[in-house]
């Protein structure tokens, strides 16, 4: 299973991403609601480095398998019952806190190896660079990717399995594999969720911030594995 999580940091311009992928050839409603995910999305961004950075520095322990599942989808599931509501907001920084809190005895794993923070620099530029190829596309085409999302679900669930399966039978081929499933399928999703955006079928900036951070978060976490994974064999 993907046991590398770090989220990505954003910078004060993140939430003016949008009129810089061309978001005004997009319906008013839509870029409305794209440039308030986008917002959300920054603040989460820096909220979850904050406290991966905290967690690293404290040298807080890991909290487990477990206990990180149970975090991850009880509070996902308390931000969809709560999607309308004034306390899903609160809900969507605990979750994102609470994945970056995960992060701190991974990356001081990763920094104590050499060259592991040029590894984790290399997959920070890669997974920018894929999010804002992937935003640019889907709101320059305004192209409908709906048609993907049952086959990107499908392919999560199958790979979080086999994740399990290689980190219970400690199966280093079945892990990289998996690490360079979750990264083409994290790509797909933000594709499909910012097209989704684009196109109305989303009117949450809420529950699209979940979504692309989800997305972002295990795109990154994926290429740090297979970044790292390669750096281990040289």
């Amino acid at each position: 299973m993907e046991r590398s999580r770090l989220p990505v940091p954003a910078n004060q311009g993140f939430a003016n991403l949008p009129a810089a992928l061309g978001a005004a050839t997009v319906p008013a409603s839509s870029a409305a609601v794209l440039r308030s995910t986008y917002m959300l999305l920054s603040m989460t961004l820096l909220f979850s480095a904050a406290v991966a950075t905290a967690s690293t520095v404290w040298r807080l322990p890991a909290p487990g398998l477990i206990i990180t599942l149970v975090g991850f989808y009880g509070l996902l599931f308390g931000i969809h019952k709560m999607r309308d509501s004034l306390w899903s907001l609160p809900m969507v920084f605990a979750l994102t806190g609470f994945m970056g809190y995960t992060l701190g005895p991974v990356l001081s794993r990763y920094a104590a190896v050499p060259g592991g923070s040029e590894t984790i620099a290399m997959a920070l530029g890669l997974t920018g660079v894929t999010f804002i190829a992937m935003s640019a596309y889907a709101i320059q085409t305004r192209r409908d990717f709906s048609f993907l999302g049952g086959f990107l679900l499908a392919g999560m669930v199958i790979a979080m399995l086999a994740g399990l399966a290689a980190m219970f039978f400690n199966i280093p081929a079945l892990s990289l594999a998996v690490s360079a499933a979750v990264a083409l399928l994290s790509a797909g999703l933000i594709l499909f969720e910012t097209s989704n955006i684009v196109n109305g079928g989303e009117t949450s900036p809420v529950m699209a911030t979940v979504s692309l951070f989800v997305s972002i978060f295990n795109l990154f976490t994926s290429l740090l594995s297979l970044l790292g994974m390669g750096s281990s064999e040289d």
